[in-house]
């Protein structure tokens, strides 16, 4: 780096800072900064500076990364979290910016509450969001005291997240998901269904509700060994009361909007639903004429009605990408099964594989697992060639054809 003096005819001469670097082993400058309008003598100052000889002049002082905080932060004000959580600044302004810098630290560079502490801390950060949040000395413990505060300010956040994002008629999105831990003294944390493929590992389960863009207006924590539907009570009881919506459609996966949660909780609630049939519902539908596979040469939705859905809507819907793939993979556990079967039929016919018919049965139930990964797919796929079940989705929903406005008077 170097400042460059560039020589005007009739006017003062120009300073550039300058950098020199290397292309296609040709030595080129680029520009940095116009410091002509600089006095002389600082200009000169920085000229030393980079020569380095003593420039008495001007102070060097710490330097910190600054750019992707001020992103982040502008971004979290624009969204007016920060007035979320001062609540009109009657809380207590440290404890909002401890907050605050918490969940810049998990956008920007996710660590342990020591780690976040030491990249806070005036005396080793690596950034300059302490500084802008005048946070100052930070340790691990005060982080923790942030998040009690902010557990403390829960429902209130979310209740205003709620009445500013979602309104009676709209649509709310729920799913579950979990994460595990490596200690133990979580009473929370139960061994359950591992979603991460973190065997013999403690885990908590946590749903979150958000609204039809994917804005998160709620959260909460269960046990980690909690079913699915076994969180959507909660769920019911919070739109219902916390956020006081009378009616709203309720999107879940098959496994979450089961049908005893339609019966026990989603009706009696008087809430609207979107949901998907699982695969036995599916080939129901298909063995009882409800809809057939011709229904998808023109077009890739079709909405039916069933006996065993009164008062449902049913929206059929054929993937072709999916189905093609299904094709693929079908072919393939068929080719590999008859190859594997030939090979078998030839060892026997050389009198060098099993005798008898049930060592020759467990022979060719040994071949089948060798050669097909999932042998009860495999069946499937063999016995319903055409079968819609891995092709065809069948979305259940109870839901307004018309607008709220138009429904209501």
């Amino acid at each position: 780096m170097h400042v460059d003096r560039i020589p005007n005819r009739t006017s003062p001469p120009a300073f550039l800072l300058r950098e020199t670097y290397r292309e296609d082993g040709k030595v080129k400058k680029r520009t940095l900064a116009n410091i002509t309008h600089w006095p002389a003598g600082k200009i000169e100052a920085l000229r030393r500076l980079l020569r380095d000889e003593y420039a008495p002049d001007l102070k060097l002082m710490r330097s910190l990364p600054h750019g992707h905080v001020a992103a982040a932060l502008g971004m979290l004000r624009k969204l007016g979290l920060d007035d979320l959580l001062a609540q009109g600044q009657r809380q207590r302004a440290r404890m909002v910016a401890l907050v605050t810098a918490l969940v810049v630290v998990r956008l920007l560079d996710p660590a342990s509450k020591l780690t976040t502490a030491r990249l806070l801390d005036g005396t080793t950060a690596t950034s300059s969001l302490g500084t802008v949040l005048a946070l100052g000395k930070v340790d691990e413990q005060e982080l923790y005291d942030a998040l009690d505060w902010l557990l403390a300010q829960q429902e209130r956040i979310e209740t205003a997240l709620a009445r500013r994002h979602l309104s009676d008629g709209t649509l709310v999105l729920y799913d579950v998901s979990s994460t595990y831990f490596e200690g133990r003294t979580c009473e929370l944390a139960k061994f359950g269904h591992n979603r991460d493929g973190k065997s013999g590992k403690l885990q908590i389960v946590f749903g979150l509700l958000c609204t039809k863009d994917g804005c998160p207006v709620a959260i909460e924590v269960f046990d980690g060994n909690v079913a699915d539907p076994a969180t959507l009570a909660n769920q019911v009881k919070k739109l219902k009361e916390r956020f006081a919506l009378e009616r709203v459609v309720l999107v879940g996966d098959r496994g979450m909007i089961t049908s005893a949660r339609i019966r026990d909780e989603l009706r009696p609630a008087g809430l609207d639903w979107i949901t998907a049939l699982r695969a036995p519902q599916i080939r129901a539908l298909v063995d009882a004429g409800a809809f057939q596979l011709s229904l998808f040469d023109e077009r890739d939705l079709a909405e039916i009605t069933a006996p065993d859905f009164p008062g449902e809507r049913l929206v059929v819907c054929r993937n072709p990408l999916l189905a093609e793939e299904r094709t693929r993979k079908r072919e393939d556990l068929l080719h590999a099964t008859e190859a594997a079967l030939t090979k078998l039929a030839d060892q026997i016919a050389r009198g060098t594989g099993p005798t008898g018919q049930d060592k020759i049965a467990r022979g060719v139930g040994r071949t089948r697992r060798r050669a097909v990964a999932a042998p009860r797919r495999a069946l499937v796929v063999v016995d319903f060639p055409r079968a819609p079940a891995g092709e065809v989705a069948v979305a259940r929903a109870v839901m307004p054809r018309r607008s709220p406005a138009a429904r209501r008077p």
